[in-house]
C-alpha cells in the first residue's frame, strides 16, 4: 500500500472564482455559494485517481492548495468563509472516493483571531466532517507582519487540540507578501525555521505526543545539519537551547515528508532523520507535476526514486510508503483498518 501524505485537492477554476469575488468585495456581499455540484467534484476527482493508478498510489491525503490559503487577507470573514468552502470542497470530494482520498484541513488562520479560534476550528474539522490532519501555516501574516515562532506559547491552544483529537499538523506555510521571496521560496524558509524553534524549545516536553510533519524534506535543515549539531556542542551557543540534547536526538521528535524533486537531496534526507522519520509524499499536483528531461517522468513521481535507493531495506521502504503514515494518522483506520 501506497499512502501519499502530502497532496493537494484537484479542484475545478469555479473554486478559485468564488474566493476572487469574496476577496473583491471583502466580503460585504456576504458569503454566496461555491457553486460545484458533487458531478463536477467527482470529475475532478476522478482526474486525481487516474494519475494516483498511473504511479501505484493507494490513498491520497489532500489538503487546500496552500498558495490560495490567503491568510493575510481582510477583513477575517473572507478568510473563515475561504477556508470553510475549500474544506467542505474536499470533504465532498473525499466522500466521493472512499478509500482512495482522505481529507487534510486548511485552517481560518487569519491574525484578527488566534490559536485557540484556530483550534475550534481544527476540532470541528475533526470531529464533524472527518479530517485526519490539517496544514499549520506557522506565518499566517505572509511575511508582513511579526508571528511568534512555533515554540512560543502563543501555539499552545492549538497543540493542546493536536494531542486530545490525536491529528498531525503538516507545516506548510501560505503566499509571502513581503517582496523579498517568492510565496515558494517562503514555503522553505518557514520550515527551516519551524524546524529550529520548534527544537530549540521545550515543545515536546510540554507535549510529548504532538505530531508534526515538516514538509518539502525539512526545508534547508538536513543540508545545514552540520550548523545546527555545531551549534549544540559550542559551550556559549548551547545556552540559548531549552533542552540539553544532540540535535540528532532533537530532530527525532519530528517526521519529514519526502517532497524533494532531485533524488540526491531525498537520499540526504532520509540517510539524515531515518526511514522512520520519513513519509511519502508528492505535493500532486505541485509544482513538481512537470516532466525530467533526464527521466521522462514526472519530478514528482517519487516511488521509483524512492525504490531505487539501494540502501534502504524492504522494511524502510514500508516504513516510508505506508507504515509511518498510518502511525502519524490514526483516524484512517477508519478508512484502511
Amino acid at each position: 500500500m501506497i499512502i501519499d501524505a502530502h497532496a493537494h485537492v484537484n479542484a475545478p477554476p469555479a473554486l478559485y472564482a468564488y474566493q476572487a469575488n469574496l476577496l473583491a468585495s471583502r466580503g460585504s456581499h456576504g458569503r454566496g455559494d461555491v457553486g460545484v455540484s458533487d458531478a463536477v467534484l467527482k470529475d475532478w476527482g476522478e482526474r486525481t485517481v487516474q494519475v494516483m493508478d498511473g504511479v501505484g498510489t493507494t490513498l491520497q491525503l489532500i489538503s487546500p492548495r496552500p498558495y490560495s490559503l490567503s491568510h493575510a487577507s481582510t477583513p477575517g470573514r473572507v478568510v473563515r468563509w475561504w477556508i470553510d468552502a475549500v474544506n467542505d470542497v474536499i470533504a465532498r470530494q473525499c466522500a466521493l472516493f472512499p478509500g482512495r482520498l482522505a481529507a487534510v484541513a486548511g485552517l481560518p488562520q487569519t491574525m484578527e483571531d488566534g490559536p485557540a479560534q484556530w483550534a475550534a476550528a481544527l476540532r470541528r474539522a475533526v470531529t464533524e466532517y472527518g479530517f485526519v490532519g490539517f496544514l499549520l501555516n506557522p506565518d499566517p501574516a505572509e511575511g508582513m507582519g511579526h508571528v511568534p515562532p512555533l515554540g512560543n506559547e502563543y501555539w499552545y491552544p492549538l497543540y493542546e487540540t493536536m494531542v486530545e483529537l490525536s491529528v498531525p499538523a503538516l507545516i506548510h506555510s501560505s503566499g509571502c507578501g513581503n517582496g523579498r521571496e517568492t510565496y515558494s521560496e517562503h514555503f522553505i524558509t518557514e520550515e527551516s525555521i519551524a524546524v529550529l524553534t520548534l527544537l530549540n524549545s521545550d515543545v515536546f516536553q510540554r507535549f510529548p505526543t504532538l505530531k508534526i510533519i515538516v514538509g518539502h524534506g525539512g526545508g534547508s535543515v538536513p543540508y545545514q545539519i552540520g550548523r545546527w549539531r555545531a551549534a549544540r556542542l559550542h559551550p556559549r551557543l548551547r545556552q540559548g537551547y531549552a533542552i540539553d540534547e544532540s540535535f540528532d536526538d532533537a530532530i527525532g521528535r519530528l517526521w519529514f515528508d519526502t517532497v524533494l524533486h532531485n533524488p540526491d537531496s531525498l537520499e540526504l534526507l532520509i540517510k539524515t532523520v531515518g526511514a522512520g522519520r520519513c513519509v511519502f509524499g508528492t505535493e500532486k499536483p505541485g509544482s513538481g507535476s512537470v516532466p525530467d528531461p533526464a527521466t521522462g517522468r514526472d519530478l514528482d513521481d517519487l516511488k521509483p526514486v524512492i525504490d531505487g535507493f539501494g540502501f534502504l531495506t524492504d522494511a524502510d521502504r514500508q516504513l516510508i510508503f505506508e507504515q509511518n503514515a498510518r502511525g502519524l494518522f490514526p483516524l484512517l483506520s477508519s478508512l484502511w483498518p
